[in-house]
């Protein structure tokens, strides 16, 4: 298993590295640098002091060197200065990392507490009533824009019956965790609806490849119940196509849920990326950015470890002899 995780590790820091590459790349190419947004806030700056200004902070090097002084300050920790938040991009990271897990790990654990025990129940009897009536809801799920969504939400909760807030995080110093439920609420269940669909038919699709095996008809033959087969014997096999969907989903949450963030004013890392890039906050985006490829790749490589745990015939190559 080290010898596995080693490489995999390897792999991922090999990842880190290019998409560094191709992130700073585009977002150098961007028309226009802090610099210039300088110039056209403050009249009196010269051309003699842009150029200094640019000459300070090495933008008028090439590119490739650039980047190059990037790398070297980022691999002793050093991510550059945002100047949306006036300090570290570190710094300013950190809050909607932790902005973005309570909302997305929240919606994500009710997601699959509703998707996979549904998909294994429809999955017992396909075609029938509730099989029909299950799929609609997921595929009127799939379909809906998030943004509709959410103002279908916001409109019903918070402006039709004042239930609920329409968004953003609680302020001042007397709130509390109802509070923040409270504001969270909304968000959560955009979230939820939106991927409860898809995971709950990928569920159903797996689960209903893995009752017709010969395995599953092997025991049900040796007199074990109806329980037990579906448990032990058909649910580890389905839940294994389901976990590498589960595991890419996760990751491109922290990054993907932009629109939810956006509409119910929560400040997490989706909105953070969308913020830093429209503002030519080139170090905040990259970091932020890199942080989501990271998600995204220990994502995959929890879903490995899944698969070994889930079926023990599954031998990873880096632990043969």
């Amino acid at each position: 298993m080290i010898r596995f995780l080693a490489a995999r590790a390897g792999q991922s820091l090999a990842v880190l590295l290019v998409m560094s590459f191709a992130i700073y790349g585009l977002i150098g190419l961007m028309p226009g640098d802090p610099v210039d947004l300088m110039i056209s806030a403050d009249p009196r700056m010269t051309p003699a002091d842009a150029a200094r200004l640019k000459a300070l902070y090495g933008l008028d090097r090439p590119l490739a060197a650039r980047y190059w002084a990037w790398l070297q300050a980022a691999l002793k920790g050093e991510f550059g200065y945002s100047r949306l938040f006036a300090k570290p991009a570190l710094a300013a990271l950190g809050p909607a990392i932790v902005s973005t897990a309570v909302l997305v790990g929240t919606s994500f654990a009710l997601a699959l507490a509703v998707a996979l025990p549904a998909g294994v129940w429809i999955a017992r009897r396909p075609g029938g009533r509730a099989d029909r009536a299950v799929n609609l809801l997921c595929f009127a799920g799939i379909s809906v824009p998030p943004f509709w969504l959410a103002i279908l939400l916001i409109l019903l909760f918070a402006v039709t019956w004042g239930v609920l807030p329409a968004g953003g995080v609680p302020a001042g110093p007397g709130a509390g965790i109802a509070d923040y439920a409270r504001h969270m609420a909304l968000p959560v269940l955009t979230l939820v609806l939106l991927q409860a669909g898809g995971y709950l038919r990928f569920m159903r699709a797996a689960m209903i490849e893995a009752l017709r095996q010969d395995y599953v008809r092997t025991a049900e033959a040796k007199g074990l119940g109806p329980g037990r087969v579906l448990l032990r014997h058909a649910l580890p096999n389905a839940l294994i196509p389901v976990v590498t969907v589960v595991a890419l989903g996760f990751g491109g949450l922290f990054s993907g849920a932009l629109i939810t963030e956006t509409m119910f004013a929560w400040p997490g890392m989706g909105k953070l990326i969308f913020d830093s890039i429209m503002g030519n906050d080139f170090n905040l985006a990259l970091a932020a950015l890199l942080f989501a490829t990271l998600l995204t790749l220990l994502g995959n490589l929890l879903a490995d470890l899944a698969y070994a745990w889930l079926d023990p015939r599954i031998v990873f190559r880096e632990l043969r002899p």
